[in-house]
């Protein structure tokens, strides 16, 4: 601020923001500290050496299902790493952090709205959790139109897009019930009978409640992939961890 003879944090009781003028010098900021970053990350590899951060942004199924093993397995091949993991419940604004540098890669939803380079991972399927005792537990799959009649447990509509286009494209209008923030809560409240919902296979796994969860029919997915600005230009440590990360989906680990 000295140097430049510009304010660029508003300083107060309640915190530090950033001024207009802030705002419009971040992204420059951000690219000279990225690659201020990268280069000492090159450095060191020139020693045999990996180390650094890398920043993550991801959605909390990724977050509890598959992140922690992905980072333990690399973590013993690269001790010297630090992980920042960033979680959203939005893909778009995860896009948003990877095409602006504040992430080195970030696990999206595809196909991907903005200009990035994206790896498939895995195809992830849009299941029904029913109630135990619900008339259709014991059949292979849930019709999508059920869901005008049974009461609907639905997800705030930042997490719950993908659903409401499965909805749109059908013509179904869902019996809502209930609006809920958090998947783990609306499965408990489909444990208790008061609803169905819709939820990931990914986000279903291991869960301990006693609850029916069925394909829905037509069958709806999601597809998970892995996204960075540029792979030619990522770090040495970004490009690491996505070969890593590549490696655990070839060996079925994820």
């Amino acid at each position: 601020e000295q140097e430049w003879g510009v304010t660029l944090l508003l300083r107060g009781r309640s915190g530090v923001t950033l001024t207009a003028a802030g705002e419009a010098l971040l992204p420059g900021l951000r690219a000279v500290c990225n690659a201020e970053r990268e280069l000492q990350e090159e450095v060191a590899e020139l020693h045999g050496l990996t180390r650094g951060p890398i920043r993550v942004g991801t959605f909390n199924s990724i977050s509890v299902h598959w992140l922690p093993r992905l980072m333990k397995t690399f973590l013993e091949k690269y001790p010297a790493i630090r992980f920042e993991v960033l979680t959203h419940i939005e893909y778009r604004e995860i896009e948003d952090w990877v095409a602006s540098g504040r992430v080195d890669c970030g696990f999206i939803s595809l196909p991907c709205a903005l200009e990035l380079d994206t790896v498939f991972l895995r195809r992830d399927r849009h299941m029904a959790v029913l109630p135990a005792g619900h008339p259709l537990a014991g059949e292979p799959a849930y019709p999508i139109a059920r869901f005008a009649q049974d009461p609907y447990i639905k997800l705030e509509d930042d997490r719950d897009r993908e659903v409401i286009r499965i909805f749109e494209r059908y013509g179904v209008k869902p019996n809502l019930q209930y609006l809920v923030n958090d998947d783990y809560a609306a499965i408990s409240m489909v444990e208790s009978g008061l609803g169905v919902s819709v939820l990931t296979e990914l986000v279903l796994r291991r869960t301990p409640y006693q609850v029916a969860v069925k394909p829905l029919d037509p069958p709806q997915f999601r597809d998970i992939g892995l996204a960075v600005r540029d792979r030619s230009a990522a770090s040495p440590a970004t490009a690491r961890f996505l070969e890593h990360v590549e490696a655990a989906l070839a060996a079925g680990e994820i």
